[in-house]
């Protein structure tokens, strides 16, 4: 009894979960790109929710000057403003913090670019706001950034991690699930970096409809299964797993170009990115695994209660797929 309650409450968590971020939250992105010796050209990307917008902004030391540069402008899933900074002195070793980011779950990616060719990159986070703005990022700082990214933005990726979660309940077998999520992860790692190096290229709405589609097609494949027929899924899992992949790579793309590559260091940065997406996804995995493991005691659960989690994912993806497509169309 104890397990089923622990069944239905999980079933519970997913749907109310997966209703509240149809879309992964994206970090917030802050441009600084200096113009001259005492000027700066900033863009400040700031992550929305339906029509609330985050009351989160940068905040400089009290030398430098922020000044509007024009209106501030929507964008799919964000608002972008246009500033000037100026200042007296150099930028490098001054504070920067971004005002009530402790009061979000957002995290802020920061790009600099001085007048010299220097690039800086760092991650601030809900619970570290201010920082000491660098010189020259160095490598670590560029590993560090963009694995934490990669790692927050699969965990953030509530559709990426219905796809596999449906991936792992058809696949049987721990060799199987192993193959199947080795040929996921090749797959979008391909796709990811031809996007993002500029070589391939698809438009970012009807992919994100589209990774909706393919969560309700594994819902049916769960389906299937359960009933006794033949699945494709079942049979070739990383099959399935490989040609979705390709597709969810380019989603992975998308957001990874959203808040930008330090120029510098472009294969490190995406290589550790992919990194990040890899090390979410395999706890992912492994907490999922171990889930169905301890359910695995239960040998004669109800047909009604096994097909629960596909209902409960098809619909969820299915809400999904016809509000992208609207999106898209409208």
């Amino acid at each position: 009894m104890k397990i089923f309650q622990k069944y239905i409450c999980f079933i519970l968590f997913a749907l109310v979960g997966t209703c509240l971020y149809a879309h992964e939250i994206r970090p917030a992105y802050l441009q600084i790109v200096q113009q001259s010796d005492s000027q700066y050209q900033i863009l400040w990307k700031v992550p929305t929710m339906g029509d609330l917008v985050l009351k989160i902004y940068p905040s400089f030391e009290g030398d430098f000057q922020l000044s509007e540069a024009g209106l501030a402008r929507p964008v799919s899933g964000a608002m972008i403003h246009n500033y000037t900074l100026s200042g007296s002195r150099p930028l490098q070793g001054s504070q920067i913090e971004i005002v009530n980011l402790n009061k979000t779950m957002v995290d802020v990616l920061v790009n600099i670019t001085y007048l010299n060719g220097e690039k800086v990159s760092l991650m601030l986070h809900p619970d570290a706001p201010l920082a000491l703005l660098p010189g020259e990022t160095s490598k670590w700082q560029v590993v560090r950034t963009y694995t934490v990214f990669g790692v927050e933005h699969i965990w953030f990726g509530i559709d990426h991690l219905l796809f596999v979660l449906a991936l792992i309940m058809i696949t049987k077998g721990f060799k199987k699930i192993v193959k199947t999520i080795t040929a996921f992860t090749l797959a979008h790692s391909i796709t990811l970096s031809l996007a993002v190096l500029g070589y391939a290229n698809l438009p970012g709405p009807p992919v994100e409809a589209v990774i909706a589609l393919s969560i309700v097609f594994l819902a049916s494949e769960m389906l299937k299964l359960h009933l006794g027929k033949p699945s494709l899924t079942a049979q070739k899992p990383w099959l399935v797993a490989f040609s979705f992949g390709l597709l969810h790579g380019f989603g992975f793309a998308g957001a990874l170009t959203e808040v930008g590559l330090p120029q510098s260091e472009i294969p490190l940065a995406l290589a550790f990115f992919n990194i990040g997406v890899e090390l979410g996804q395999i706890v992912f995995v492994i907490a999922v695994s171990a889930f169905l493991y301890l359910l695995a005691y239960k040998k004669n659960w109800p047909v009604v209660i096994k097909k629960v989690p596909a209902y409960a994912i098809g619909t969820i993806a299915a809400f999904w797929t016809i509000e992208r497509f609207i999106g898209f169309w409208s």
